[in-house]
């Protein structure tokens, strides 16, 4: 039995560009800030490299074995989330207690979590599909299952991934076979409650603001949007070149992370961007392809999260970053810098490449 060879192929040609374009992003923030202008070069090399073999690790092991386990992986990591609110334990990061600190390194306890919610989604929804039509026995206490960790996401807080993990779940109860009108019922709150939680966050509602008119308050919450749009102007068609960005010069702050997709449109221009956007559409493609041909439920709907979040992800950082939405803090997959982002990522699409290993691909 092979893997998708489709996927592979994007997947790695999209590592190697994440990798040499978090140098070219951060060389000079990291030459100033470090002294050491391959510090994040290094590091995410590193990421990659860890990626790769726990990719080659988890082709080796049946997708459902995984499955298997998911409530003790869900458990872990919830114990993780909790852990960020220990004094000492959890560490501060743009606002947000959303990080362990584990020596040199640091650990984002939130993307273990999307993982752990889909292995476990994947594995409890079969035994219950029959169910999922009533709301009180079959769709609520999957829907508790779901919003206990984003409860958690929301005490760091962190918006941005409580989205992404939401409507990861979401998406899969209804691949499942949850009724329409739970889902309508279920918006209408999720809409009030989404409002709630702008309205209780000043710097949230200042973000709404900023996105509206970010020239209101070009040195406060509208910086990085309107440096991130003076980034993509200027690279027309073609591109300023490789190194050749000026918005890294200081101007984006940490350019190497959420808004690396600006330094891309900036130095590679509309056809770089492109190519990239190609990439990142083949692999939602081939993840949803997957999907569809897999021999089993389970397994359609790990490839069915697994895909979700990988789509979600790049939709709203593409959206920040060219202005469509309010500033979130999500990375972009397989090209902004961190290591908990670009090794969770692997591990998943090597998971899918594992479920791609058993379907009838076409």
């Amino acid at each position: 039995m092979s893997i998708d060879v489709i996927l592979l192929t994007a997947i790695l040609i999209l590592l190697v560009i994440g990798v040499v374009m978090v140098y070219s992003a951060s060389s000079i923030w990291a030459d100033y800030k470090l002294g050491d202008s391959f510090f994040y070069l290094k590091r995410q090399a590193l990421f990659a490299i860890v990626g790769l073999v726990l990719i080659w690790g988890v082709l080796k092991v049946p997708y459902y074995r995984m499955i298997e386990r998911s409530w003790w992986i869900y458990i872990l990591c919830v114990v993780l989330l909790i852990a960020l609110f220990i004094p000492g334990i959890g560490m501060v990061r743009g606002g947000a207690k959303s990080w362990i600190g584990v020596g040199a390194f640091s650990i984002q306890p939130s993307e273990f979590m999307k993982l752990g919610m889909i292995l476990l989604l994947a594995y409890l929804l079969p035994k219950n599909q029959k169910t999922l039509g009533s709301f009180l026995t079959g769709f609520l206490p999957f829907l508790l299952l779901i919003l206990f960790p984003f409860g958690l996401m929301m005490l760091q807080p962190d918006l941005g991934t409580g989205v992404v993990f939401v409507l990861t779940g979401l998406i899969m109860l209804f691949v499942a076979g949850g009724k329409v009108n739970h889902f309508l019922g279920l918006g209408i709150l999720g809409l009030a409650g989404f409002a709630g939680l702008i309205i209780s966050a000043p710097y949230r509602i200042n973000r709404i603001t900023a996105f509206l008119n970010p020239w209101e308050d070009p040195l406060g919450d509208g910086f990085q949007i309107i440096q991130s749009l003076y980034a993509i102007g200027p690279g027309g068609l073609m591109g300023l070149g490789f190194g050749n960005s000026m918005q890294k010069y200081f101007y984006l702050p940490e350019p190497q992370t959420d808004f690396i997709y600006a330094i891309i449109a900036e130095e590679l221009g509309l056809i770089g961007g492109t190519f990239i956007l190609s990439l990142f559409l083949i692999i939602i493609w081939r993840g949803f392809i997957i999907a569809i041909h897999a021999q089993e439920l389970p397994a359609t709907l790990l490839a069915t999260g697994i895909t979700s979040v990988f789509m979600i992800q790049v939709m709203i950082n593409i959206s920040v970053v060219i202005g469509l939405i309010p500033v979130t803090g999500i990375t972009l997959p397989l090209l902004s810098y961190g290591g908990s982002s670009l090794t969770l990522t692997l591990f998943s699409l090597g998971i899918l490449l594992n479920i791609s290993r058993y379907a009838h691909l076409r």
